[in-house]
């Protein structure tokens, strides 16, 4: 074990963020900590690394441990180029090397015994350098710098000049290369292109020391981690596998608990049926008895409701009329900023109730695409046409069809003025917008706020043909989840840039893959994309461009598409028929016949279990019908009591003592069999 986290809890002011949270990494160990946007995830990291310190609970690190923690934003204000910063984290084996280099040239100029110790010195040094790797040092920098998507022009970039997402890949970059026994990474695919990501992969993947990430890439964590930690309510819970694992665990445990739940609630209307029954009986043992449940009833340990996941934001896409067939046709579409061409001549159409994804790294002109498409920008050369009746809902992943100084309320009510307050009221809180939320100016909303705000619109658009670009930044898991769910239930057409892998696989039915300055076409989601990926390039090619076989391995995560290729891509790939042999037809009725056998003993099973609850109901009916003769009786035996004939009557008024102790016997046991019954 490398790190242990016991009993860790964190507040800020009257907000509880984390309380007792424990759980341990072994060593080498891949794991994730999800949750909620606003979970406690970064500060849980913070107070890991003694950025900031518990309120209760320890943290406890194997001797002597090196950790190596990548916050979400870096702020490096270092002179050096991005090479030479990268560099310095082989500051040792640099000396190391000039140290052998200076040795070199001493011992041409002495002999002896001078020469012999020097010699020592030297194998010694050579040993330990061939050891740390050092004859492939600035190899494994340049591969880690490419890796991580620098260009080899852009290395003598200053550090000082980069943005935030280029200096956040320096000190990834660094991170990596300082070789930590643990290395805890906070977003590290947030500046990352689906190339670098995929490469951070197979490093993480092989890495020799324990990694803990926190990412909302599903995609990325399903093909790393092995354990999930996850956040939830201020409290943490440990799942083992990936992230694919972890949800349907998850899932099959909340069903365990509201199963769990309304079988408490079943058990508590019944416990307060019968007591309400026994109290009726007006007996003193029968109240006894009541009583005796309202105890039993007060300490029982009550479940809570278990939340509906889902339940606080709510998209509804629904198009308002129904495009023609023909959605959108671009033909011979170019685009350049100066002497950088994006790309030229490029062809696609787009039919309805298609779902594409165009994919690609940074920089290569996907975002471009869409702003041309939406007439935001001009095209160089080509022709954009548009199909009947469509009508375009556009996501802008800057968020600038949003207007800064006005607030949640006025951006919806002016945008689509038929509003009544109500109704802008609804539509934002169903994204999480509510009370004096409404009045703030969309300048001072967060990322994933203003997401939100630019979603509750489009969906009000009612728009036949979405255009989104990278619609998920800035969303918790949950939220794509959500979006996700909104998407594969719209009828109309989408067109989305995206570089969330799990998204796109599982809302594509077409990828546009730009490079080389054009689109590569596949009929699929993004397994199948990865699969078919070498093929297509070497076609168009002569080789594949990357070699993403190695990617698309594990064959648990591909999906086997029997789709064709179409426009650049004419594959047909045969659908083998495998003749059934006789020992396949006898093993088939076998199986059929075992299945027969299980259904019918289930059929019996349930008909038994109707007959016997068949009973218990007419039972029960048969006793409480006689609970109510004997009461009826019992009464009318008090009423005949007061008479005063039967006062003076001995004789009689033994007679009707005597009936009523009886009624009193057969009542108790009744109500015995009664509570059984029920």
């Amino acid at each position: 074990m490398i790190l242990a986290c016991n009993n860790i809890s964190k507040s800020f002011g009257t907000d509880v963020i984390l309380e007792q949270i424990s759980f341990h990494i072994n060593d080498r160990e891949k794991a994730a900590i999800v949750g909620i946007n606003g979970a406690g995830k970064s500060t849980l990291f913070k107070i890991i690394v003694g950025e900031l310190p518990a309120d209760t609970g320890e943290i406890i690190w194997a001797k002597g441990t090196r950790i190596g923690y990548l916050s979400q934003h870096q702020d490096l204000t270092s002179e050096n180029t991005i090479y030479d910063e990268v560099l310095s984290v082989k500051s040792d084996l640099i000396r190391m090397e000039e140290k052998i280099r200076e040795l070199e040239l001493a011992m041409k100029e002495v002999s002896g015994e001078e020469l012999s110790r020097m010699l020592t010195t030297y194998t010694n040094l050579n040993h330990s350098f061939e050891l740390q790797n050092g004859y492939a040092y600035k190899s494994e920098v340049i591969g880690v710098l490419k890796g991580l998507g620098f260009a080899q022009e852009e290395f003598e970039k200053k550090v000082t000049t980069l943005s935030g997402g280029q200096k956040t890949r320096v000190a990834l970059g660094k991170l990596l290369l300082s070789t930590p026994d643990i290395i805890l990474l906070d977003e590290p695919t947030n500046h990352l292109d689906m190339t670098s990501i995929a490469w951070l992969e197979t490093f993480l993947q092989n890495y020799n020391g324990a990694v803990v990430i926190i990412a909302h890439d599903r995609y990325f964590l399903d093909r790393i981690v092995t354990k999930i930690i996850e956040l939830d309510n201020t409290h943490a819970q440990t799942f083992q596998g990936n992230y694919s694992d972890y949800a349907v665990k998850k899932a099959a445990l909340r069903q365990e608990q509201i199963h769990h739940y309304l079988s408490q609630q079943k058990e508590i209307k019944h416990h307060e049926e019968v007591i309400a029954r026994l109290r009726s009986f007006n007996r003193e043992k029968s109240i006894k008895r009541a009583e005796s449940r309202e105890k039993m009833l007060d300490k029982m340990e009550r479940l809570e409701k278990p939340v509906e996941l889902k339940a606080d934001m709510n998209i509804h896409l629904i198009p308002r009329t129904v495009s023609g067939n023909d959605v959108l046709t671009v033909k011979g579409l170019s685009k350049a900023f100066g002497n950088n061409l994006l790309f030229e001549n490029v062809d696609f159409e787009i039919k309805r109730g298609e779902r594409v994804a165009i994919i690609g790294n940074n920089g290569t002109g996907k975002t471009t695409i869409l702003k041309l498409l939406n007439g935001l920008i001009a095209a160089d050369s080509g022709e954009i046409k548009l199909g009947a009746k469509v009508h375009i809902g556009y996501y802008d992943q800057e968020h600038q069809v949003l207007h800064l100084e006005k607030n949640l309320f006025e951006e919806i009510q002016d945008t689509y003025p038929n509003l009544d307050n109500t109704t802008v009221r609804n539509v934002l809180a169903a994204f999480l917008f509510t009370g004096d939320d409404v009045f703030k100016q969309v300048k001072e909303l967060s990322g994933g706020e203003r997401g939100r705000v630019s979603l509750a619109k489009l969906m009000l658009s009612e728009s036949n043909f979405l255009i989104l670009d990278e619609p998920t930044n800035h969303l918790d898991i949950i939220s794509k989840e959500i979006l996700e769910y909104a998407l594969l239930n719209y009828t109309g057409t989408i067109l989305y840039v995206s570089h969330d892998r799990y998204f796109i696989n599982r809302t594509a039915t077409r990828i546009l893959d730009l490079r080389c300055k054009m689109l590569l076409n596949y009929i699929g989601n993004y397994d199948y994309y990865l699969e078919k990926k070498p093929e297509v390039e070497k076609k168009y090619f002569g080789f594949a461009l990357e070699d993403t076989t190695s990617l698309a391995k594990g064959g648990d995560r591909l999906t086997n598409h029997k789709q064709l290729y179409s426009g650049l891509n004419s594959f047909s790939p045969a659908l083998s028929k495998n003749a059934a042999t006789g020992e396949n037809a006898v093993n088939q009725k076998s199986a059929q016949t075992a299945a027969g056998t299980a259904g019918k003993q289930d059929w019996l099973a349930k008909k038994e279990e109707q007959a016997k609850e068949r009973k218990r109901q007419n039972d029960l009916k048969k006793v409480e019908s006689e609970i109510e003769k004997l009461e009826a009786r019992d009464a009318e035996l008090d009423e005949m009591l007061t008479e005063e004939t039967v006062h003076s009557d001995p004789t009689k008024l033994m007679e009707l003592n005597n009936e009523k102790t009886k009624i009193a016997t057969k009542l108790e046991m009744l109500m015995e069999e009664w509570e059984k019954l029920s």
